[in-house]
């Protein structure tokens, strides 16, 4: 817990195990860590294969170091999330650690082309490694909030007029996804019709236009052009109520991450990146379906070595029950 959710790497561990007079050793609580993980493996693959169920998906990716003993350093990895969407109820997260950021990596996790490959709604962003899924047929959208920081970019640094002009446009947007928060998605689908539509079509129209006025190269036509050149996926949202405006569900997921990068600096290996990964991946879903994480991976531990694999989904955390 102290290592995943506190981010406490375990020399720090370590020295406050000793105040406390107990000399628990590095290597052991690594040893801990390990099997831990082990144990706990079946019940992250059962999460991945449900996620793997759900037609609407986020996917993102960080940089994460990892030592690699031969050259004496480390070198950039990579931790994937993918998370079903904040507009269901159940809600899972799972990592999964790379040594790199190649494309093969989300082609490998979400399943190679033919059969049992998944096949819905990807929602990333515009990053050329998600390509290769979307010509096997999966079915990309956008991320309003990229496309927006284009223009913030624009305002904030060069009180751009037409940085200002666009950001007005995607509020509106916003707006309509503010009010719609909270409703069925029937309804979410006839309001985005009504209301965000024709502001999304006000938007193409005026970035169209804005585009032959300025210079090709500059940033504004830069900005402009991310829009233009992604527009069936950053307004594919307004006809499918599953899915929501933007990306900002997962990076939400890994922002916690960025914490911990600071703190335990590197991964030791591509195991221990792996194994990082899966218990990240149940503390976290643990997190977003409302439970303790403490609590919760306690009470999984305890359950585990006794649960039939036939009913090991009823510890996947939006099912889990303390009292079970």
């Amino acid at each position: 817990m102290a290592k995943y959710a506190d981010h406490l790497p375990l020399y720090r561990q370590e020295g406050i195990f000793a105040r406390a007079g107990l000399a628990i050793p590095r290597s052991t609580l690594a040893q801990w860590v390990g099997a831990c993980g082990v144990q706990l493996q079946p019940l992250v693959d059962a999460m991945k294969a449900e996620l793997l169920t759900q037609p609407v998906l986020h996917a993102d990716e960080t940089p994460v170091a990892m030592l690699d003993p031969g050259a004496g350093k480390t070198h950039r990895a990579y931790l994937w999330t993918y998370c079903s969407t904040g507009l269901q109820a159940d809600r899972l997260v799972v990592f999964d650690f790379a040594e790199s950021r190649a494309g093969r990596h989300p082609a490998e996790f979400l399943g190679h082309p033919g059969e049992g490959a998944w096949r819905g709604t990807l929602v990333c962003d515009d990053y050329s490694g998600y390509k290769a899924l979307f010509a096997s047929g999966v079915t990309e959208a956008g991320c309003l909030a990229h496309a927006r920081r284009k223009f913030h970019e624009l305002w904030a640094n060069h009180k751009s007029p037409v940085g200002e002009q666009a950001l007005a446009l995607f509020g509106k947007l916003y707006d309509v996804e503010r009010e719609i928060a909270h409703h069925d998605p029937e309804e979410r689908w006839r309001v985005r019709q009504e209301k965000a539509k024709p502001i999304a079509d006000a938007l193409h129209m005026w970035l169209t236009g804005q585009r032959q006025k300025v210079p090709p190269g500059s940033a504004t036509a830069k900005a402009i052009d991310y829009s233009l050149g992604r527009w069936t996926a950053l307004v594919r949202y307004l006809d499918d109520a599953r899915l929501p405006a933007d990306n900002n569900w997962v990076e939400n997921q890994i922002r916690p991450i960025a914490i911990g990068r600071s703190n335990w600096l590197f991964a030791g290996s591509l195991r221990a990146g792996k194994r990082a990964a899966a218990v990240m991946s149940l503390l976290h879903s643990a997190k977003l379906n409302g439970h303790d994480p403490y609590a919760y991976l306690r009470n999984v531990l305890d359950r585990l070595p006794t649960q039939p694999a036939s009913r090991i989904a009823e510890l996947l955390p939006h099912r889990w029950s303390p009292s079970a």
